[in-house]
């Protein structure tokens, strides 16, 4: 059945663990609908509608209506292989219901200030407080939301492995311990545990005000990193299932070398077409840096720029269109939020709720938008490598080293602070120095598999 390759193709695509269990549900009660127990499901737009106004008419919450809806995109795309049915505006509709029931759940708050600007913002009161203070601080310093979401899930694992809220009353012997666990059988990478140690050297160095002078540990082995790198023919492969909004994300990754967030917080004003340009502001450490503009994508970036312009101007008139402004510019520049220059090249579809200052306002796409086209363009690939939106990155540094681009000017593109990082792509690069042939195709001897006399 049908059904069953769903789950076989699901399987072999890089979603998260939670999309396997129910996507595969859903599209048992889609077929369940279509009174179909064998051979393929038939997805037609007034079916996909029909079968949402029945979960509708059933109580089912407009969320759980999303999850039914990807389900039967990504059945669309993996097992017939077609894109007839445009999801996009199921899905932007269910989003705003969505939004909607959260907010008449949750109540439409207007925060306590301003996060990221010298406030913290809303801060959970049910949460120990250490994690509340260490919130704040992260947000006091301008440490991007999803600094603070690692950081906190470390400090809360370690609040669970000392079975006590009070963390200073503790130090460099609990600190140590924890992490001799997390290396010895916690079966994590020497990256995560380093991020672990740093999350803990914060909260201590910043929020309690310690200074830990050494801690004894077990270190994790580091690995020698690989990047994963798609050669030039798979990435004009890959593109070619990309559409719309995705492609030109996709070619600006590829082509400017932005990482996926750099991508989604791009704002228009960072956008220089006359002089060919991308300025970065604000990446990862918190710097700005300045990379190329492809010409390739400069027509499907002004029209990407005229569409959030047209959606910007109707926000405006329903008493909106007002972006987050970074630090303390809001203060500065009182009407710059609502300037057109400031607002998200990529924006959301849908508002949303800021979760650190309750404000609804129109954000940028969200990180699984284009990462689930990402995978669902990649499913339909022969590509084999375990590609994600940061690939792109990647391929770009090594392209454009195989094509003769000096180390430093690459470095300066991709805006690491230490030549080193970018040395790793000279690892993977098809030919790292010298031309080499093998050995074994210098001898005359035949191709395996044939046949001779």
């Amino acid at each position: 059945m049908s059904t069953e390759l769903f789950r076989v193709r699901l399987a072999r695509t890089q979603v998260h663990p939670d999309d396997l269990k129910w996507m595969p549900k859903w599209l048992d009660e889609y077929a369940r609908f279509q009174r179909v127990s064998e051979g393929t499901l038939a997805v037609e737009q007034d079916g996909v509608l029909r079968f949402l106004r029945t979960l509708r008419d059933r109580g089912v919450p407009a969320w759980q209506r999303l999850q039914a809806v990807r389900s039967v995109e990504w059945y669309q795309s993996l097992v017939l292989r077609r894109d007839d049915v445009d999801f996009s505006r199921f899905k932007l509709k269910l989003g705003e219901l969505a939004a909607t029931e959260r907010r008449i759940g949750q109540g439409d708050g207007c925060g306590k200030g301003f996060p990221g600007e010298g406030l913290p913002g809303e801060i959970d009161p049910g949460e120990p407080e250490a994690i509340g203070a260490m919130r704040a601080r992260l947000r006091v310093l301008h440490h991007p939301k999803s600094t603070e979401t690692a950081y906190v899930s470390w400090v809360q694992r370690f609040i669970r492995h000392l079975d006590d809220e009070h963390l200073e009353h503790y130090g460099e012997r609990e600190i140590g311990e924890f992490l001799t666990d997390l290396a010895v059988g916690g079966e994590v990478t020497a990256g995560t545990q380093n991020q672990a140690l740093s999350a803990l050297l914060f909260y201590y160095g910043k929020v309690v005000g310690r200074d830990l002078q050494f801690i004894q540990r077990v270190r994790a082995k580091a690995s020698s990193y690989r990047p994963v790198v798609l050669s030039q023919r798979e990435v004009v492969e890959l593109m070619s299932y990309m559409r719309g909004t995705s492609e030109t994300m996709f070619r600006l990754m590829y082509g400017s070398g932005l990482r996926h967030r750099e991508c989604r917080c791009l704002r228009i004003k960072d956008v220089c077409f006359d002089t060919g340009h991308i300025v970065v502001r604000n990446g990862k450490g918190q710097q700005d840096r300045v990379t190329v503009l492809p010409d390739s994508v400069v027509e499907p970036l002004r029209r990407c720029i005229n569409e959030t312009a047209i959606v910007h101007r109707e926000d405006v008139q329903d008493g909106r269109g007002r972006v987050y402004l970074p630090f303390a510019l809001q203060r500065k520049y009182p009407n710059a939020d609502r300037e057109l220059g400031w607002q998200y090249v990529f924006p959301s579809r849908q508002l949303s709720r800021d979760p650190r200052s309750g404000i609804w306002r129109r954000h940028h796409v969200h990180e699984s938008t284009f990462s689930g086209a990402m995978k669902r363009a990649l499913a339909r690939t022969a590509i084999t490598k375990p590609a994600t939106p940061h690939t792109l990155r990647h391929s770009f540094a090594t392209h454009l080293l195989e094509n003769g681009a000096d180390i430093r000017t690459v470095q300066e593109l991709l805006g690491h602070k230490d030549v080193k990082t970018t040395m790793i792509y000279t690892h993977v690069m098809n030919r790292p120095g010298l031309c080499v042939r093998s050995p074994l195709d210098r001898l005359a001897v035949p191709p395996a598999g044939s046949v001779t006399a």
